[in-house]
């Protein structure tokens, strides 16, 4: 599995999954999820509000995962995940770590080859960029993957492009 760092919009990706750095709701929100179902268009509410309805009716957990088609982006899939939110005492990484592993397992299932992930968890959920770039080293290298070619971290700001290098030594800028 290839691994590339980029500074930018993940929306912009062409890609077979972009990975949404979700709130438990699945309806949108701020940040990276709102530029995500902005983007997306309506079908990406609808289908979010489907899973709502039949399968998560209390919302997604942190640290889990679950995928839906990916609306009117470049990519076949949005992956959503929902990050700890360390201001609301949600301090434990293997949380954060889960995210990204769920997120690579979500991958797998739907048969996604190239992956775009932002900084999950990083910004508005209190981690520091260095710490949600640990977890993601740990995920990406819990396992094999078989199937998924590339990992693209798609960051948003120069400090959180440097901390992902300073994981990754396989960065392409």
């Amino acid at each position: 599995m290839r691994i590339t760092l980029h500074t930018g919009d993940i929306t912009s990706e062409t890609c077979d999954a972009i990975v949404n750095a979700a709130n438990s709701s699945l309806l949108g929100g701020g940040g990276v999820d709102g530029a995500i179902h902005r983007a997306a268009g309506p079908e990406l509410l609808e289908a979010c509000r489907r899973i709502r309805a039949e399968q998560l009716t209390d919302g997604l957990p942190a640290g889990q995962a679950i995928a839906t088609p990916a609306g009117r982006l470049s990519a076949d899939w949005v992956i959503h995940t929902v990050g700890p939110n360390r201001h609301a005492g949600q301090t434990d990484p293997e949380i954060l770590v889960s995210c990204y592993a769920a997120s690579l397992g979500e991958a797998q299932r739907v048969g996604a080859a190239t992956v775009a992930f932002p900084a999950i968890g990083a910004g508005v959920y209190g981690w520091s960029a260095s710490e949600t770039a640990e977890a993601a080293g740990q995920a990406c290298g819990s396992q094999g993957w078989d199937g998924i070619d590339e990992v693209r971290f798609v960051l948003f700001s120069p400090d959180t492009h440097a901390a992902f290098a300073h994981v990754f030594t396989e960065a392409d800028g």
